[in-house]
């Protein structure tokens, strides 16, 4: 840190991703707690949303005795609030509110919201309103805190993340000007819609308008909240500098800084422990696979996996589906392969049928199971983008075919019926992840990869795809531990070539190669700790609380 950086004594940071797993934000959070836990020891709040009601949340930890004073005279305040621990590493204080009281004032919220900021909440619909309620309860949580604990001889931080929390950071603006307030969105709404919505968006990137293009797409309060929260508050950041260029074109406000995502790796096993759990996890994807297809795969397989949110177009699904396909007429692959999507989808129950056969010795199998791209039922069976996708194209997992691909539609939480081994205990079994994607602001499921020694393959449209071409200082190669592939809005046929040609060169690397492979990914993961990009953080902590001085001493 630099001598003369400004530095927090607290900092609240609010998300609706606190003790709540949805998507990446969890782990930005959860994993960069540690390092500044470390550092301002319980002088670091977060502040979620209460979401559990009657169930128990497994990611959080009550503790009735701390702050109990203050939970008081919040509760008679109207403010209800559960204090605890979030179970992550550095155990940090959470705060859980519940936001439905003030669903009521809605409309006098969002009136308030209007005069002060000109945020238009009239076309609000889905989960706007239940993310604004929990903004504006998250402040009061901080108004609240601040009034019992704390004085202007504290320098005190408001970190929010994503549009979702944007009412309530403006709110802090409003009422607390002496607190510094940061916003950080982790992919524009507007441009996340226009790649959703099939358009191109990087060509084009120059020619948008964000207000007319959240018109057209029904997203003008979510774009409205977001483009005021970003010139509203003290410091605006992003996670890259793909998405740095969205923030000035869609929202015409370019960010301060750029907080790149980093990862904790103590979690990642060492040594003996590591081999112990890689053939686990090999051991157990291959089960799975043997008893679904009536096969008998060995280790000599090449285990390859997609992982991430269900985005057909922006993940990249639909490029890996179409280049496994490619690779079953590929005359270059010199090993069987077995392709697992593992992406959450409307997922029904896991297969009877299936759970039968792991119960008893797969050798007697030798017929696959109906529908044998699939370990668990859906909701909607006919009507899915990943079974549509393999249906058009005929990918039946056939006897015959080198290449089977069999999507895991469930989130690997260790109890899903199946697997029931966690997403990281998973991961570190495959021989290459392939994270294509189109819209990626960052891109955390490569980083992951790396972190456990797993050789990726993702784009240039992925922020940390762009990061490592940085740090390598070219293109990276499958022999960099990270395979960059360029992609633009225009070809996708390539990409999926350059995946199956990858794929089949991985096949015909011998045992030092791959092990090459395997250091040169670890070594780049460890550029990416938070012990690394904290930096980055202090920077915006500095900004935001001068300006937060200037208005003090004005």
């Amino acid at each position: 840190m630099g001598k003369d950086h400004l530095t927090p004594d607290y900092i609240f940071e609010s998300s609706w991703e606190v003790c709540n797993k949805v998507g990446g934000i969890y782990t930005v959070l959860s994993s960069r707690a540690k390092t500044l836990q470390d550092r301002m020891k319980d002088q670091i709040l977060f502040i979620g949303p209460d979401v559990w009601k009657e169930k128990e949340s497994p990611y959080f930890k009550e503790d009735k005795s701390l702050f109990a004073n203050w939970k008081w005279e919040a509760k008679e305040s109207g403010l209800l609030v559960k204090v605890g621990r979030w179970t992550v590493p550095g155990e940090p204080i959470a705060i859980l509110v519940d936001f439905n009281p003030y669903f009521e004032k809605k409309n006098e919220i969002y009136g308030w919201l209007w005069e002060n900021y000109q945020v238009d909440s009239l076309h609000a619909y889905g989960d706007y309103d239940e993310a604004s309620m929990f903004s504006y309860a998250a402040a009061l949580v901080v108004e609240s805190f601040y009034k019992h604990f704390l004085n202007e001889k504290q320098k005190v931080i408001y970190h929010a993340n994503e549009w979702m929390c944007g009412l309530g950071a403006l709110y802090i603006n409003n009422k607390m000007p002496q607190i510094g307030t940061i916003f950080t969105t982790h992919a524009t709404s507007i441009g996340r819609s226009i790649a959703g919505n099939q358009k191109p968006l990087y060509d084009y990137l120059f020619a948008y308008n964000g207000d007319q293009m959240a018109g057209e797409l029904n997203m003008q309060s979510k774009h409205s909240i977001e483009k005021q929260t970003a010139f509203h508050v003290d410091c605006f950041t992003t996670v890259s500098d793909i998405t740095a260029r969205e923030c000035v074109e869609l929202l015409g406000k370019p960010v301060d800084v750029v907080l790149p995502n980093g990862f904790d790796n103590s979690f990642v096993p060492k040594g003996p422990t590591f081999t112990k759990k890689r053939k686990a996890a090999r051991r157990r994807l291959l089960d799975v696979a043997n008893a679904l297809l009536g096969e008998s795969l060995d280790d000599d397989t090449l285990i390859v996996s997609t992982s991430g949110r269900y985005e057909f177009r922006n993940k990249g699904i639909d490029v890996f589906v179409e280049a496994m396909n490619r690779l079953l007429r590929d005359k270059e692959l010199h090993k069987p392969v077995l392709a697992f999507i593992e992406v959450p989808g409307w997922v029904g129950e896991p297969r009877k049928d299936l759970q039968d056969r792991l119960k008893s010795p797969q050798s007697s199998y030798t017929e696959s199971l109906e529908v044998p791209q699939i370990t668990h039922w859906l909701h909607n069976m006919s009507h899915d983008n990943v079974l549509g996708m393999m249906k058009y194209y005929d990918m039946h997992n056939r006897k015959d075919e080198r290449v089977k691909v069999i999507f895991l539609p469930c989130y690997l939480d260790g109890n899903d019926g199946i697997v029931n081994m966690t997403y990281y205990d998973v991961v570190l079994g495959n021989d290459l992840c392939i994270y294509p994607s189109y819209y990626e602001p960052w891109g955390y499921t490569p980083l992951e990869a790396v972190a456990f020694k797993v050789p990726c393959i993702t784009t240039d449209l992925a922020g940390f795809g762009l990061w490592a071409n940085g740090v390598f200082g070219h293109n990276g190669e499958l022999e960099d531990g990270v395979k960059v592939i360029h992609r633009t809005d225009y070809n996708y046929s390539e990409v999926a070539d350059a995946i199956k040609d990858a794929v089949a060169d991985f096949s015909n690397m011998g045992k030092k190669q791959i092990d090459e492979c395997r250091k040169h990914a670890e070594a780049l993961s460890k550029k990416a700790l938070w012990s690394e990009f904290i930096k980055y953080y202090d920077e915006a902590y500095d900004i935001a609380l001068r300006r937060a001085e200037e208005r003090k001493s004005k």
